[in-house]
């Protein structure tokens, strides 16, 4: 058991995970355990300064059931024709490889699928739920990079803060795919984009290790990258 709280610097950084089935969701989370995390969150870089992050904290348990089942209904549209090809190496966008993929790599692609499944039926049982927002509208691509990216960094820290703190999260965007009924749900105003979904809960244990990366030398080009990664 990971002694609490988790101050190491690395460790925070190398174990914070996606956490699907080992979010805990019988145990309660105390409002302002939340509210310190995004304290933490909110030193985050921001883009001209603006900080033009908003994050709605969800509590109430029928607006949670709700969200959770629109959720789930967009999951079983976009995600569950698709699924049985997942669990054979392909992903949303890409069908399964002619070559079969490793055993090793199945079973860690069908841990996420199966996971990502779970979560689908359970999100709306997390105790709470965040959105986070932007106060400009995402109107084209050309922003995009913007929007997200004043957004994105406060809700990494708030993940790392919930990690040191003995619980987790994971970053959603699925119902971003049909945002009106949460829209709908949370009164979200004209002008605002929806950024992520996170379920935040206690985790079931504490232990969680660094994941199975592909060696920096395969994936950093120096200089351009028509040059070889950095240990070709």
């Amino acid at each position: 058991m990971t002694e609490l709280p988790i101050t190491d610097l690395e460790t925070v950084l190398t174990t914070t995970r996606a956490v699907r089935r080992r979010l805990d969701f019988d145990r309660p989370v105390p409002r302002e355990t939340v509210l310190d995390c995004l304290r933490t969150a909110l030193q985050a870089p921001t883009g001209g300064d603006a900080e033009d992050w908003r994050f709605i904290l969800v509590g109430d348990p029928e607006v949670r059931r709700q969200i959770g089942a629109e959720y789930r209904r967009l999951f079983d549209v976009h995600v569950g024709p698709r699924m049985a090809g997942m669990l054979q190496g392909g992903t949303m966008r890409v069908d399964p490889p002619a070559e079969p993929l490793e055993q090793a790599a199945l079973r860690r692609r069908a841990r996420v699928y199966s996971g990502a499944a779970y979560l689908a039926e359970n999100l709306g049982r997390a105790p709470w739920l965040v959105l986070a927002c932007a106060t400009r509208p995402n109107r084209s691509a050309k922003i995009a990079a913007a929007v997200y990216g004043s957004v994105f960094p406060a809700v990494w820290s708030f993940q790392l803060a919930l990690r040191s703190r003995g619980l987790g999260s994971i970053i959603t965007t699925l119902h971003l795919r049909e945002p009106e009924a949460v829209t709908r749900i949370l009164r979200i105003p004209d002008g605002v984009t929806q950024c992520a979904l996170l379920p935040v809960a206690y985790t079931i244990g504490t232990d969680f290790r660094p994941a199975a990366r592909r060696p920096v030398e395969d994936v950093v080009f120096v200089d351009g990258w028509d040059r070889p990664p950095v240990g070709a």
